[in-house]
């Protein structure tokens, strides 16, 4: 009698289920409603900035006259992509944007993984709470904020060049000496970003089972062991997506803290892409040839978002789609 009541259950559910798949996609939209009253912000946030704005994109391909508008306006096709491969300026410009950029992958990718980890063993819950609210806390500091204090450490009278001439030595100028430039815009990046980014790396780390590791405590791993055969493991697919983000982001540099940290002095190492679309769009007025540079940036980001999507893939490992 039981076998017969559980058979009739299962047929019931079956049935339930096929019945909720019949339903038009409108009616369980309409049973759901509110859920899609949440998305209406987002989605009219994502059409505003995002979508609306690939109309400028024609641009690229215009001599952009404001008087005549932008379907007004001469076309010239690859003619401002042609004058920026052809500048003086690209080869600078593309070196110093990717030497940044891939420096602050290898320096900041890791670090935050480290930090999740490190914490992971952590046991005293105090210390543990202490450390990464001082992690995270720089990352609601503003940019211009940070670099303020950059100038400020950094500066002729900062407290580092009063420890270098209280050991004899003659003060530097580090924001205005090229070598120098790049290691404080990356170092700082990643002081700023470490604690927050690790936030992802703990609540994966959170999921893994205890089991797990007292299993392993019985069997006499150590701590790195645990690290290499478990945790890692447990957040590989974490690790990977994040990764992908970030590589697809590599011509993106951040415009406002390059910029403000940039001077006369430093520029050959400091004037990056983000930057000189900056200067020759808004300031130069030269609409139609920055907005050329700014999507040949996005195309080369979304190319490298592909190719490092599809090798992830490849190697079994996740991939966004």
């Amino acid at each position: 009698m039981r076998k017969g009541r559980d058979g009739g259950v299962a047929a019931a559910a079956v049935q339930t289920n096929t019945a909720i798949r019949q339903k038009s996609v409108w009616e369980r939209m309409k049973k759901c409603w509110q859920l899609y009253v949440f998305l209406i912000p987002a989605l009219l946030s994502l059409i505003i900035f995002s979508y609306a704005p690939m109309y400028g994109i024609i641009l690229a391909f215009k001599d952009y006259n404001p008087l005549d508008g932008i379907w007004g306006s001469e076309w010239v096709g690859l003619e401002h992509f042609i004058r920026f491969f052809n500048s003086p300026y690209f080869v600078q410009l593309l070196k110093n944007t990717l030497i940044i950029s891939i420096y602050g992958l290898i320096v900041g990718f890791p670090i935050p993984i480290l930090l999740a980890l490190g914490l992971n063993y952590v046991r005293n819950l105090k210390f543990k709470k202490t450390v990464q609210t001082v992690t995270y806390a720089p990352y609601f500091i503003s940019t211009v904020v940070l670099v303020g204090i950059l100038n400020i450490v950094f500066s002729d009278k900062g407290f580092i060049n009063q420890f270098i001439t209280m050991t004899g030595h003659e003060s530097i100028l580090f924001m205005g000496i090229e070598k120098y430039w790049r290691h404080i815009y990356v170092w700082s990046g990643v002081w700023q970003s470490m604690g927050w980014s690790a936030i992802i790396y703990i609540a994966a780390l959170a999921g893994v089972s205890p089991e797990l590791h007292e299993a392993a405590i019985i069997d006499g791993a150590s701590k790195l062991q645990r690290i290499r055969y478990i945790d890692l493991p447990a957040i590989m697919p974490t690790i990977v997506i994040t990764l992908i983000l970030n590589s697809g982001a590599i011509m993106s540099v951040g415009f406002e803290k390059a910029f403000l940290m940039q001077n006369p002095l430093n520029t050959g190492v400091s004037e990056i892409i983000s930057t000189y679309i900056y200067k020759v769009g808004l300031i130069s007025s030269e609409y139609g040839y920055s907005t050329a540079v700014g999507l040949f940036n996005s195309v080369v980001n979304c190319i490298l978002l592909l190719t490092v999507n599809q090798v992830a893939k490849k190697m079994g490992q996740s991939s966004i789609w």
